[in-house]
């Protein structure tokens, strides 16, 4: 019988210290031990109800797994993981469990709740190291399906139908696979090795992953289903930046935050000049936003050199979208919080390269249609920030592409495919859609939730016919 462990507090995660991690990209989580894990999954009261799988949008059975660890049964851990999860290492390292499975964890009505997320990255990264074997091939059922796009929500899709017997291809418009997982989300919080390796297990179990096609220009919707697929999943993610439509924003050294995490993470343009990618960082950066997106971009500019590294947001810290880690981890490694400030302008030199940011300060006022009350600029209150480069991050869209490329294919106004909510199938018979080319840029977790229930749904409807 596994020791239970009552106190109130999580067992500690092993960290690199902020002055020394903010000047490199080493993942700044470094794990449990063993013994730490198995003390922590103690403190798991395997409740009957589990209202921690009910945060979960897809359905690990949290319970078993901590308790298979509370044991020191590690594999045991792991392979109950993924009986609903096929990328358990990068969710234990970047979903919010705070507002999920461990908002739901009885043990935080009293005190923390069990540290869920840092369990099934232990359990992940055990197996990771210590078991490379094959999976067991499956007998196929004849039917084949198309996934559009390599990242979460298309990588699940993928994952739960070749276990099905399907033969599935995704097809990735990028050189290398992953999506956000790969360019998108800096290397200190999701190494690229660790997704590579989630990447070929999928790959392992037979799915084929091309590269290098962009649908709706290599090849459209339409033309993969006269090729013979029996159903199109879509899940092409939000690589549409947003802009603040102010002037200045065409100068040298403004980036969205999409190409400059892009440019560092996928192309390696923290190597320049090794590589033939360059980031332009200066010794003042200002991020403006307050997302997870806008604290990626902040520390990373921080690790490339920057001395001051501003984030600029138009409403306080009680409204900023970011998770409570992220803003601690950037607080922790000298990120300065200019909250309440709105940039109304970017400055330039006669050389053409930003010089400065010109910012309203804001108070805020009635709640607008999000619920957050809505910043209101205070009169007489602008002044300027010096800085040399300005990363834009507050939000981004599906790309228009596909949407543009698919006849009789029914889209919001903005430009979110509009899907079935049980099926996630679009307005197009057999062309299904989830994940952020659907919500909008939300999280990795509910992109796989929703992977996965488009899985379910096609499996459902092709068995049948």
């Amino acid at each position: 019988m596994a020791k239970k462990n009552m106190q109130v507090t999580k067992v500690p995660m092993p960290e690199q210290a902020p002055e020394i991690r903010n000047k490199n990209f080493d993942e700044v989580a470094l794990g449990y031990t063993q013994e730490m894990a198995i003390v922590e999954a103690g403190r798991c009261l395997n409740c009957k109800n589990s209202p921690c799988v009910k945060g979960c949008p897809v359905n690990v059975p949290i319970p078993a797994f901590i308790s298979k660890l509370a044991q020191g049964e590690f594999e045991d851990a792991y392979q109950t993981i993924v009986l609903e999860n096929a990328l358990p290492a990068i969710c234990g390292r970047v979903c919010p469990q705070e507002n999920q499975c461990e908002g739901k964890c009885v043990r935080g009505i009293k005190g923390e709740p069990v540290a869920i997320g840092r369990l099934e990255r232990f359990a992940a990264d055990y197996h990771m190291k210590h078991h490379k074997g094959a999976s067991d091939p499956v007998q196929k059922n004849g039917k084949k399906v198309a996934v559009v796009g390599s990242g979460p929500s298309g990588l699940t899709c993928a994952g739960e139908l070749v276990k099905k017997g399907y033969d599935v291809s995704v097809f990735e418009a990028l050189h290398k696979a992953g999506g956000v997982l790969s360019y998108g989300i800096p290397e200190f919080r999701l190494p690229k090795d660790l997704v590579a390796a989630e990447i070929k297990n999928i790959e392992d179990q037979g799915v084929s992953i091309d590269t290098n096609i962009i649908v709706g220009r290599s090849i459209t919707v339409d033309e993969l289903t006269e090729e013979g697929y029996d159903a199109v999943f879509i899940g092409s993610g939000a690589g549409l930046p947003g802009f603040l439509h102010i002037p200045g924003e065409n100068l040298l050294g403004v980036y969205s935050a999409n190409e400059f995490l892009t440019r560092v993470n996928l192309m390696k343009g923290f190597q320049f000049p090794k590589t033939p990618t360059p980031v332009k960082i200066g010794e003042n950066v200002a991020v403006v936003g307050a997302g997870n997106v806008a604290m990626d971009s902040a520390r990373t500019a921080k690790r490339l050199g920057a001395k001051n590294v501003y984030i600029v947001y138009r409403r306080s810290i009680e409204e900023a979208p970011a998770r409570a880690e992220e803003l601690h981890h950037a607080e922790e490694e000298g990120i300065i919080f200019k909250f309440l400030n709105n940039p109304s302008e970017i400055i330039g030199d006669d050389k053409g390269d930003v010089a400065g940011l010109k910012i309203v300060k804001q108070q805020l006022g009635e709640p607008d249609a999000s619920g957050r009350r809505r910043p209101v600029p205070i009169k007489g209150s602008d002044y300027e920030l010096a800085v040399q480069t300005v990363i834009i991050a507050i939000g981004q869209k599906p790309n228009p592409l596909i949407r543009r490329t698919t006849p009789g294919l029914s889209c919001e106004s903005w430009g979110g495919i509009i899907v079935d909510e049980d099926t996630m199938e679009t307005s197009k018979k057999n062309i299904y859609a989830g994940g952020d080319t659907v919500t909008g840029a939300a999280t990795v977790i509910l992109a796989m939730g929703a992977g996965k229930k488009a899985a379910a749904a096609i499996d459902q409807k092709l068995s049948l016919s």
